[in-house]
């Protein structure tokens, strides 16, 4: 079927046809088929690049033209949500008789985003829509189309149950939206198209054929029996296969079980690879070396991934920072890094294919159970995903490297059939959440109603209404000794203190935990130690990363220094490496003192900081709640530091767009100690100093002048 074949209005084909697309894949025609532009609902689930966001687009063009209403797209992750943003940013060049928006919504939890009621296009993540919707958002009632990205991820149990009990509110609304859900192949999917009430578009359809194999001593065998030789080394098999995959042209991602497996695979490829390279390839990428290490700290692992850079290697880990990574991704996709060595969070959401995609170990640690266990066998389709370029590839390879097990892999994974999804909403801190929710945003439900509500997810489909039922009231029992909510008759309230714990989207127990210590704090000033201690070793906080033999003396050391600080009696074996880096991270520790003393990587202190800024938050909204106002001034300023990495005497100068962490010292150096200092100084000197040049002197000065 052709583009120009399609029910939409001229402009939408032309539109269509610059973005280089002219016929449609099996998936997008059998999504046509079904009456995706007729506003049926409809499931597709399909294999990793066979078309899925196409299919979204032609969604979007059919209702914007069609004038109706917003557009919401749900993504579980913000980096996939940025990149989709990102794509769907190209449809307001377009000309629908009105000016098109597309917005993004990813943050702040509590905040009612008003502004994305001018919107026509809203790419949220999965909590921030829970969010929208527990703060009765106006233009709920505007929404006809809803798009949910990895549908799949019903089964996890992070992410699955706030996408569950989002589309079940959402196919609740009064106004039915068309549901479009995108998934990866999985094996019950007629259960969940049921389940959502939509039509099921299924297909193992690719657009570049996949080989899926094992290694095993030497020896590649493909699930069609074709076998072949690889050249071995004291490199390893992983890296072998991949550079087996770089003499023919291709590119290779090696998937690590662990941050160390991936720098340690591709230190290992490096040598070689540098070798391969053309010279006009090196200067690129002496380029894009050089950029890493001016944009960064030099910390052992950014001087680590520069110089692997140079030589056409690359590793990929949430260690690493945001920019760090969105650089490794697009040096990748555009074919200058040829082989990159990653952590398996890569083969979520992000769009990087490569002709070989090589599994190095099929086991991963599992924090649940405190040992190595062997992957699902969706997760390994996942990361088979990933194989195979559409523009550049005849075929795709996935080979997973056996241990004399080669035979055993190939039956189970290979031949294997992916997991069912199974809702993960019955687990305790899920149920506990949406509980909450569901009865501070209705206020005087019944049990009952409860209980029809919950019959209404996938668990409810899956699980017989009596066990739904006792769950339940598990659940309100916690909640109304924790004094949540409250029983009037037989209706549930929630209290005042349960409808912020909601409104703050965080878990019940942490906010237990935050009013429990907020009622214990004298009134003395200086908690810092005690509050970050609360943060995090909290239900919400992440990431934890505990304690190793020798930081134990640290901790010690620094819980006898400021035991003043302390809400209560602390012990070192309550306490994590996250507080040791917390406390570091705001008294302006850097990067590189973070990674040496502390372990702790670029990407996990900004999470870290990002996470624990918002629990700070709640912490403070939570204590003027308990009527503590004589410790709102300590937490806000707290916030701040968490949210910049600085110590208390620049709280001030950060107020400022464009000084951050780093500029504010240099200020503060240069005895530009407040923003009366900096209103004082003339522009020119302004911009004599380290760091701020005249174009960001004006914009300071600009902003004093509007504070003022």
């Amino acid at each position: 079927m052709k583009v120009s074949q399609l029910n939409l209005p001229k402009p939408a084909i032309e539109f269509l046809n610059t973005l280089g697309y002219e016929t449609l894949y099996p998936p997008q025609e059998d999504s046509i088929k079904e009456g995706l532009l007729e506003g049926k609902n409809i499931l597709v689930a399909t294999p990793t690049a066979s078309g899925k966001t196409l299919i979204a687009i032609f969604a979007m063009l059919n209702h914007l033209f069609q004038k109706k209403g917003k557009i919401v797209y749900l993504s579980p992750l913000k980096a996939l949500a940025s990149e989709k943003f990102s794509e769907f940013k190209k449809l307001e060049s377009l000309d629908f008789g009105r000016k098109i928006r597309v917005q993004i919504s990813t943050g702040d939890f509590d905040l009612a985003d008003k502004n994305l009621e001018k919107s026509d296009i809203i790419v949220v993540t999965n909590e921030k829509m829970d969010s929208v919707i527990r703060h009765s958002i106006e233009w709920l009632d505007d929404i006809t189309l809803v798009i949910a990205d990895e549908v799949h991820l019903l089964g996890d149990i992070e992410r699955g149950p706030t996408l569950e009990i989002v589309l079940t509110k959402l196919k609740l609304l009064e106004q039915h939206p068309q549901l479009l859900a995108l998934s990866a192949t999985v094996t019950n999917a007629d259960e969940i198209s049921s389940w959502l009430g939509c039509d099921l578009v299924e297909s193992d359809w690719r657009p570049v054929p996949l080989w899926e194999g094992v290694y095993d001593g030497g020896t590649v065998t493909m699930q069609n029996g074709k076998n072949f030789e690889i050249a071995t080394s004291m490199r390893g098999p992983p890296v072998d296969l991949g550079l087996d995959s770089l003499k023919n042209g291709g590119q290779a991602i090696l998937f690590a079980e662990t941050r160390a497996r991936s720098t340690s695979l591709a230190a290992k490829a490096a040598d070689i690879v540098g070798k391969s390279l053309a010279e006009e390839e090196k200067k690129d990428l002496d380029k894009i070396s050089k950029k890493i290490l001016d944009d960064n700290e030099h910390t052992d692992l950014i001087k680590n991934l520069a110089t692997l850079v140079k030589k056409g290697v690359a590793f990929h880990h949430a260690g690493l920072n945001q920019s760090c990574r969105e650089t490794i991704e697009s040096e990748f996709r555009n074919g200058k890094i040829k082989l990159l060595a990653s952590t398996p969070t890569l083969a979520a959401g992000v769009n990087l294919p490569a002709r070989r995609v090589i599994i190095s170990n099929i086991n991963r640690y599992n924090a649940r159970f405190g040992a190595n266990k062997p992957i699902s066998i969706l997760e390994y389709k996942q990361l088979c995903g990933r194989a195979g370029r559409p523009q550049y590839d005849t075929f795709g390879e996935a080979i997973i490297v056996g241990n004399s097990n080669g035979t055993e892999l190939i039956d189970y994974y290979v031949n294997g059939t992916p997991e069912p999804i199974i809702s993960k909403l019955t687990d305790d801190k899920a149920l506990r959440t949406h509980v909450l929710s569901l009865v501070a945003t209705t206020p005087g439900i019944k049990k009952d109603e409860i209980v029809d509500f919950f019959s209404e997810t996938l668990a409810g489909s899956q699980m017989q209404k009596p066990t739904i039922k006792f769950k339940i009231q598990i659940t309100l029992d916690y909640l109304e000794l924790e004094e949540l909510i409250k029983e009037k008759g037989n209706r549930f309230v929630a209290t005042e203190f349960g409808k912020k714990t909601s409104m703050l989207y965080i878990d019940p127990l942490t906010a237990v935990s935050f009013r429990k210590a907020l009622q214990k704090t004298s009134k003395r000033k200086h908690h810092v130690l005690g509050f970050l201690h609360l943060i995090t070793s909290c239900e919400d906080f992440f990431p934890k990363f505990t304690l190793r033999n020798k930081d134990y003396e640290t901790i010690g050391i620094l819980l006898e220094n400021n035991v003043s600080e302390l809400i209560e009696s602390v012990s070192e074996y309550d306490c994590s490496r996250s507080l040791l880096a917390m406390h570091a991270w705001i008294n302006e520790s850097s990067e590189i003192f973070l990674s040496d003393n502390l372990g702790i990587e670029s990407g996990d202190m900004h999470r870290m900081a990002e996470n624990g800024d918002w629990l700070a938050y709640s912490l403070y909204d939570l204590a003027k709640l308990e009527k503590r106002d004589d410790l709102l001034d300590e937490l806000n300023v707290l916030r701040q530091r968490i949210s910049y990495g600085i110590k208390e005497e620049l709280v001030e100068l950060v107020k400022i767009h464009g000084i951050g962490r780093i500029r504010s010292r240099i200020l503060y150096k240069n005895d530009i100690k407040n923003l009366h200092d900096l209103s004082e100084i003339p522009v020119e000197k302004l911009a004599k100093i380290d760091k701020i040049d005249l174009s960001l002197a004006e914009s300071i000065k600009t902003q004093l002048r509007k504070v003022r």
